[in-house]
């Protein structure tokens, strides 16, 4: 395909996802107008932009942003420490801050992430893990059709059962991620129990995609990365977590000590940058979900199974694309990597990683190691060589990104 024939069926695209990025920006404004009153009612000020040192004792601007985030997502606390690295290592601690030995975990939307199933000892054996502990870990498959198995899993609780786990995002399953109002209903089913078990979220990839977090439906308490939506492209590092106080109090507590719980922890950066990605936050995922579709829109056009379509409701900001063939998926990863600001001159190439037991092909090239709120891809590098977009910042990297990808691809419009 040639640059002017790339950029032709990109304006082509764009035309006909008007009315969707309208969307879009109508779901951007409503969570910036949520955010900005989150920052005003905090009374947020220059003195917080600060960085503490040593224990961190006493640490304004830390107990400030933590109050912001809490209100921004609803939530009674939230617990956003730059000491977390990911998102595997948030959802980490909300598991094993809550659960003890004899007690069951039961996950509602099929096998976790990859790198959460070595966390929980469903793969890989490593030791820590929390079978090694005595958490009993239930795992229930979801419907043919993708849908949660609401009746098994009721039938799955016991006395045990101390927490029901849901992941809203697709992860690298052949499955489409899931809507707040696919959640809400099951929380609500959990709610009405006798004993009532932990509803815990990993909201990885779907902050701010649409109007609700799954906590204003419900959920106790819900996980992320700082260098995934949250964190607007600005934090060099950090995860969060955000719920009910007394679940916060115990995950605090592991991730330092009890009895010290959230009254420790320094900044050891520059607190400025994390006020500023969450206020940048509802924007830079307008910029990412306006790529996803774009992506969707243009692949489909050519034929590729993509999910979720264009035209489809998101609850994330991921888009998958099945390339069918290893070859095509190195070379779109190549490229993906060589229109990179960063890191462009290098190739991915197929690698074993911690926590996966794929091997795993990532295009990432940017300026903080990791992040997918920046123009991304990745793949576990088996059939049907699904890759997986994510992230962009800027919406015209993405077209820029597309039309280099098609160039590569050497296919006519």
């Amino acid at each position: 395909m040639t640059k002017t024939s790339g950029l032709a069926l990109i304006k082509q695209a764009e035309e006909s996802l008007a009315p969707v990025f309208a969307r879009f920006e109508e779901l951007a404004l409503y969570n910036q107008e949520k955010v900005l009153a989150a920052f005003k009612a905090e009374k947020v000020g220059a003195h917080h932009f600060t960085t503490s040192t040593g224990y961190g004792y006493g640490d304004v601007g830390r107990e400030t942003l933590e109050r912001v985030f809490a209100r921004a997502f609803g939530a009674e606390a939230a617990l956003v420490r730059q000491q977390i690295v990911s998102g595997t290592h948030a959802i980490n601690l909300g598991l094993s801050g809550l659960l003890r030995p004899g007690d069951e975990l039961v996950f509602a939307t099929g096998l976790p992430y990859a790198t959460l199933r070595t966390v929980c000892g469903l793969e890989g054996n490593v030791p820590g893990n929390l079978q090694e502990y005595g958490v009993k870990i239930k795992v229930i498959p979801l419907l043919p059709e993708g849908q949660i198995d609401q009746e098994r899993l009721l039938g799955a609780l016991t006395d045990r059962t101390r927490m029901v786990a849901f992941q809203r995002s697709c992860g690298y399953e052949n499955r489409r991620s899931f809507m707040i109002k696919q959640l809400a209903p099951v929380f609500a089913a959990l709610r009405q129990l006798p004993k009532a078990p932990i509803i815990f979220v990993d909201n990885c990839y779907g902050e701010f995609v649409e109007k609700e977090e799954p906590l204003a439906v419900g959920a106790d308490l819900i996980a992320g990365s700082l260098i995934k939506n949250p964190g607007g492209g600005w934090v060099p590092s950090g995860g969060y977590l955000a719920g009910k106080k007394e679940l916060i109090d115990l995950v605090a507590a592991r991730l330092y000590a009890p009895g010290l719980g959230g009254e420790v922890g320094p900044s050891l950066m520059n607190l400025r940058l994390f006020f500023q990605g969450l206020f940048d936050a509802p924007h830079r995922v307008y910029e990412m979900l306006k790529a996803a579709a774009l992506f969707a829109w243009v692949f489909a056009e050519l034929g590729f199974t993509v999910a979720p379509t264009a035209t489809e409701p998101r609850t994330d900001v991921i888009q998958r694309i099945d390339f069918g063939t290893p070859e095509r998926l190195l070379a779109v990863c190549r490229s993906i990597q060589a229109i990179s600001p960063v890191d462009s001159y290098l190739t991915p190439e197929p690698a074993a990683m911690p926590g996966y037991q794929d091997r795993v092909v990532m295009a990432a090239g940017t300026f903080i190691n990791g992040s997918t709120s920046e123009l991304t891809a990745d793949a576990p590098f088996r059939p049907p060589y699904s890759l997986y977009f994510q992230g962009s910042l800027s919406y015209l990297h993405a077209k820029i990104a597309l039309a280099s990808i098609l160039k590569q691809l050497k296919i006519d419009s």
